[in-house]
């Protein structure tokens, strides 16, 4: 799954760290969702769009291998 994390994140003027705090997460967790190697659950994506101020569709698009 893609993800504009960083992107959104940056325009916030917001570190990972902070994002981290603010979703109660690991600064880990962050660094493994931006990298795309953690698909975060429902409930996560969207503390993570609500902090950052935009939409999960926003956030988040499927790539064709999501589907296979």
């Amino acid at each position: 799954m893609k993800n504009l994390i960083k992107v959104e994140r940056a325009r916030s003027n917001m570190t990972q760290a902070e994002l981290a705090e603010k979703v109660k997460v690991a600064r880990q967790t962050i660094i493994a969702i931006e990298g795309g190697k953690f698909v975060p659950s429902t409930v996560l994506a969207f503390k993570i769009a609500k902090v950052l101020n935009c939409t999960m569709d926003l956030l988040f698009e499927l790539e064709d291998k999501d589907w296979e």
